[in-house]
């Protein structure tokens, strides 16, 4: 299982919400790519960069806090919010981000991430943001008709990466992730999926590990990272044990 320390970024800065809520947001440190540069040393092998202004705006919005992380780190970084566009994608692409995340185009414009994921192989993973059992999009503000395993299923065979799976009522709460639902869609299609949200210990990557059906591929890390509720050394550690 891979893990992914998660760099979320609010007005250049890196941040946690509660529930994906932008009043509810917990500085953790001022400098992004310090941040990055920390989790490298802690050992960890990718990292998850989240642009949240640009979720809401549809746009790019903290590029130069992403271009920090960059070049402050050399492992390979996957990176969404507000990427909705062909050229958005092949901009951050050709800047050498590792894997672009589409989530609201996913859900409008499923056509434009297959032609994304069939010319950038390995490199486009899709966000299935969870409220109440239906996908959330618009930087999680918005919502749609679909369930997260009919969303899925769009992309079965399209050569997408991953799916990131969040349960968006359990983000930065450390209630637990939702192996359930998670797993669920693991189960329905033959994509990685990588959960997110609610990670409270440890013993959560214990769960996803030992679950029955198809293995969890990675999972994100968040707030529990940040306030010592999980130590990356034990967390790794977790991860690499075999099922």
């Amino acid at each position: 299982m891979i893990l992914y320390p998660a760099i979320d970024l609010k007005d250049g800065q890196c941040v946690r919400l509660l529930h994906g809520d932008m009043d509810q947001a917990t500085v953790f440190n001022a400098s992004p790519a310090d941040q990055a540069a920390q989790f490298v040393r802690a050992g960890f092998e990718w990292l998850h960069v989240v642009d949240l202004n640009g979720a809401i705006e549809g746009r790019p919005v903290n590029a130069d806090a992403v271009g920090e992380i960059m070049r402050a780190v050399s492992i390979p970084v996957q990176l969404g919010g507000g990427i909705r566009t062909r050229p958005q994608i092949e901009h951050w692409i050709e800047a050498g981000i590792s894997r672009v995340i589409l989530g609201t185009v996913a859900v409008k414009d499923p056509d434009l991430v297959r032609r994304a994921a069939a010319d950038f192989p390995e490199q486009i993973a899709v966000a299935i943001d969870i409220r109440d059992g239906m996908v959330a999009v618009e930087g999680w503000v918005g919502a749609s008709d679909l369930d997260a395993v009919t969303l899925a299923k769009r992309f079965e065979d399209a050569g997408v990466a991953a799916l990131i799976v969040t349960d968006i009522g359990r983000d930065g709460a450390l209630t637990g992730v939702n192996v359930e639902a998670v797993g669920a869609v693991a189960d329905a299609v033959n994509i990685p999926v990588i959960a997110s949200g609610g990670f409270a210990s440890v013993a959560d990557i214990r769960n996803l590990k030992a679950r029955p059906g198809v293995a969890i591929a990675g999972a994100v890390l968040g707030r529990a990272l940040y306030n010592g509720a999980i130590s990356p050394a034990e967390v790794l550690a977790a991860a690499q044990m075999r099922r």
